[in-house]
């Protein structure tokens, strides 16, 4: 029962800080005005795709606290991960909001990494976050270069 509360409570965490941060930093007209690659996704496919994810970082979250294993690049990932919309949302910097992207997909690779022969399965839940990401890391280059 213990494992089971934790566990919800990661969850609950993550998705409240992420939820929090998207709320707090909407992409708004800024961010519909800016020309993007052709290979971006619709509007509507964000929202789902991160609660799923976020889902996947808390369940990873909590089997990190449980078990041991990279806390501190999981740690790492969840302040990068909430430092981006500020920035490049709330600011209207994509040069800086590309770094922490950056920052953020080499810190998703590194947990995976880190954890492969450990925990296999806390790595492969964190495989969704690197793809996305790795996109939205592409999506953020090609404002840069269009705007």
């Amino acid at each position: 029962m213990r494992n089971l509360a934790i566990h919800a409570g990661f969850v609950v965490a993550v998705m409240a800080a992420g939820l929090a941060v998207g709320l707090g930093f909407p992409p708004g007209d800024w961010y519909a005005g800016l020309a993007k690659p052709g290979f971006t996704p619709p509007n509507g496919w964000f929202g789902p795709i991160w609660t799923v994810l976020y889902v996947l970082i808390g369940l990873a979250g909590a089997r990190v606290w449980l078990h041991g294993g990279a806390r501190g690049l999981w740690v790492a990932q969840m302040g990068l991960n909430l430092a981006w919309p500020p920035v490049f949302f709330g600011l209207h910097l994509p040069i800086p909001g590309l770094l922490i992207i950056l920052a953020l997909l080499a810190v998703i690779l590194a947990f995976i990494r880190a954890e492969w022969r450990r925990d296999r399965v806390l790595a492969l839940m964190f495989l969704p976050y690197a793809v996305w990401v790795g996109i939205a890391t592409a999506l953020n280059a090609g404002i840069v270069m269009l705007n």
